[in-house]
């Protein structure tokens, strides 16, 4: 990948692996500092259905290609991370080419195969649903890893690199269904990088203290849902997230924001409030994409455009049709 455009980090290197803004569902990343290398959160998914439609191949064929990026940088990391237990934030060990690109167990395996595992308690501040996941994966593709161990609210520390772990949060408002998640902050000597997926915004007020007093250099933070506007999530608590995230630009140098907020196909002239305050800050606001030296390569949000613009071909159209009736094999792609 290019040179990232941050220079507020020398001692830590932060290197997105997969991201909406490369195409995908996820926020994996790669984090090295002189003493350790951590991945974190290596999930990767699809949305299987969006405007009436499947992935369009080229949906397909980038999580194949990220699935890959994810699997190799696993090969040199020595600490996994799992914030929460949703599948593009970790990876399953089913068989599942349609939302997370696994073959059953092999693709956990060699993710989490003699790694140190830090991962959201699986027992405390969760929901049935990830509870459930969560057991699953430690019978699994965690039965592989070194040692795996519940990290909410806790400190590691490898020489002279620091992981601070957030007790749970909301993943999003405080008491919605979708259940917590924790927060990360690699810390070296003096440099600080957090980690902050699927707090939607921040949505949480509380979540956002404890993002500004961890006094993060650079963020990575999942932004507010607003393809949800109205029909999943209350237009106030959007307008909350809204300003949060507009309190974090004016205090933290550098933002990657992510996830949510990038399945919407208007979503930088909706932030455009927040961008100017983050201008007149003198901090940089800008996508995984961009902070890598990438152009944005968004696909969910234009999946009709796709369809239009690139027809499949009759085998994808015959797979559809095999998928419709719950024969769930690899696409052709």
């Amino acid at each position: 990948m290019n040179k990232n455009k941050d220079s507020t980090l020398s001692e830590i290197k932060v290197t997105p692996l997969a991201s909406e803004s490369f195409g995908v569902r996820s926020m994996c990343t790669l984090v090295e500092t002189p003493d350790t290398t951590l991945l974190l959160d290596a999930g990767i998914s699809l949305c299987p259905y969006r405007f009436n439609l499947p992935p369009h191949p080229i949906e397909f064929q980038t999580i194949n290609q990220l699935r890959k990026v994810i699997l190799d940088a696993a090969n040199k990391t020595q600490i996994t991370t799992i914030s929460h237990y949703h599948f593009d934030h970790h990876t399953p060990s089913h068989e599942d080419w349609l939302v997370n690109w696994t073959a059953k167990v092999e693709t956990a395996r060699q993710i989490y195969q003699n790694k140190i595992v830090l991962i959201k308690n699986p027992q405390v501040n969760i929901n049935a649903s990830q509870r459930q996941r969560a057991c699953l994966f430690q019978k699994t593709g965690g039965r592989y890893a070194k040692t795996i161990e519940a990290a909410d609210g806790r400190t590691f520390t490898f020489n002279n690199t620091k992981l601070c772990f957030t007790p749970a949060v909301a993943h999003g408002a405080e008491g919605g269904m979708l259940g917590w998640v924790t927060l990360v902050s690699v810390v070296y000597k003096e440099e600080c990088f957090l980690f902050a997926p699927d707090v939607q915004g921040p949505m949480s007020v509380h979540t956002t203290e404890l993002i500004l007093a961890a006094k993060p250099t650079l963020l990575m933070i999942g932004g507010p849902p607003l393809y949800l506007d109205s029909f999943c999530v209350e237009h106030s608590k959007l307008k909350q997230s809204l300003y949060n995230l507009e309190r974090l630009v004016r205090i933290i140098p550098v933002i990657i924001l992510e996830h949510h907020v990038l399945r919407d196909e208007l979503w930088r002239s909706k932030l455009a409030q927040i961008f100017a305050t983050a201008q007149i800050s003198g901090h940089t606001l800008l996508t995984a994409a961009e902070y890598v030296g990438q152009k944005n390569f968004f696909l969910e949000s234009r999946r009709p455009y796709l369809f239009k613009e690139y027809p499949v071909s009759d085998e994808f159209e015959q797979w559809m049709c095999a998928l419709m009736n719950k024969k769930i094999l690899k696409p052709p792609l």
